[in-house]
């Protein structure tokens, strides 16, 4: 007869400690991993960028001319150019690249798989929200700095462009956040990725442009007091961006007319600053808090 011979398991090591599950963080921090994986390799992240050099090239190109604007020549003249451009053209790749993360996990089952994990619903919405962050903002950070390099090459001193490098930064990280906030909201309300692609563009455009002719026809039809001109414009976070970003290069904001003159006299620069960019902030997280409370509350699968 033939004896079997068994092998021993081997006993664990008790020198070694056991391996503990991962907490609140560690688990956040491998799903932001996966969700910034996934987000290098999408498209929008190639048009965001292409976006973003195809804008620098541009404000380049005519911010080395000979001319000046608001007093800002060379370099600076680009960072003005490019603050502006950015209040109009980031809140839309923001809400591309945000209005179907959520309906389309739902969708294809990732959010499914996701939660037959050890992982909570809260972790994976921080985490993507942060991702997407991330590599929206990462390319813009990376040509703003390289703008700063490329002043030494040049042979330019221009004392004011570092702070408005940093303006610039500022005020996009507040736009950002607001229109990232938006566009998960967005995916969170809408059951189809195609119904979230129209009511982000709808957003975009109520924002962006719709907000400006509304405000400009009450200003037309009725006399409407500066205050109440301020609150109605200061309530849309792009036009709070763009007040954020006269402040920064005008202080006394001239440019506005009389709305700039009660500004500058009621609230001064440094608070109309301050409200141009904490403002944006607030409107995202309050719009990502109320996406949190949906992905929480509803199925995971669409």
């Amino acid at each position: 007869m033939q004896t079997v011979q068994t092998v021993p398991t081997p006993l664990a090591n008790p020198l070694t400690p056991p391996r503990r599950p991962l907490g609140t963080v560690g688990r956040t921090v491998a799903l932001f991993r996966l969700e910034l994986a996934e987000s290098l390799r999408s498209r929008w992240l190639l048009l965001a960028a292409v976006a973003y050099a195809a804008g620098l090239g541009a404000f380049v190109w005519l911010g080395l001319r000979e001319s000046s604007v608001l007093g800002f020549t060379g370099l600076s003249r680009v960072v003005l150019g490019i603050c502006n451009a950015t209040v109009v053209i980031l809140p839309l790749v923001a809400l591309v690249a945000t209005c179907q993360s959520i309906t389309r996990s739902r969708a294809v089952g990732h959010l499914e798989l996701l939660l037959t994990q050890p992982v909570r619903r809260g972790e994976w919405f921080t985490a993507l929200l942060l991702a997407r962050a991330l590599t929206l903002l990462a390319p813009l950070a990376l040509l703003l700095g390289g703008l700063l390099a490329l002043e030494p090459l040049l042979q330019q001193s221009d004392p004011t462009l570092l702070p408005m490098t940093l303006h610039a930064l500022a005020v996009a990280s507040s736009l950002l956040l607001a229109f990232v906030g938006l566009g998960t909201l967005v995916s969170a309300v809408s059951k189809t990725p195609e119904r979230a692609v129209v009511l982000a563009l709808l957003v975009w455009l109520a924002t962006a442009m719709l907000h400006d002719f509304a405000l400009i026809g009450l200003l037309l039809q009725w006399r409407v007091p500066a205050p109440l001109v301020f609150a109605l414009a200061a309530l849309n976070p792009v036009e709070a961006a763009r007040l954020a970003v006269l402040s920064a290069v005008d202080p006394e904001l001239a440019l506005l007319g009389p709305v700039g003159f009660w500004l500058a006299n009621q609230l001064g620069p440094t608070l109309t600053y301050l409200a141009g960019l904490l403002w944006p902030a607030l409107v995202g997280l309050s719009a990502a808090a109320l996406a949190s409370a949906m992905v929480k509350r509803r199925d995971a699968v669409g």
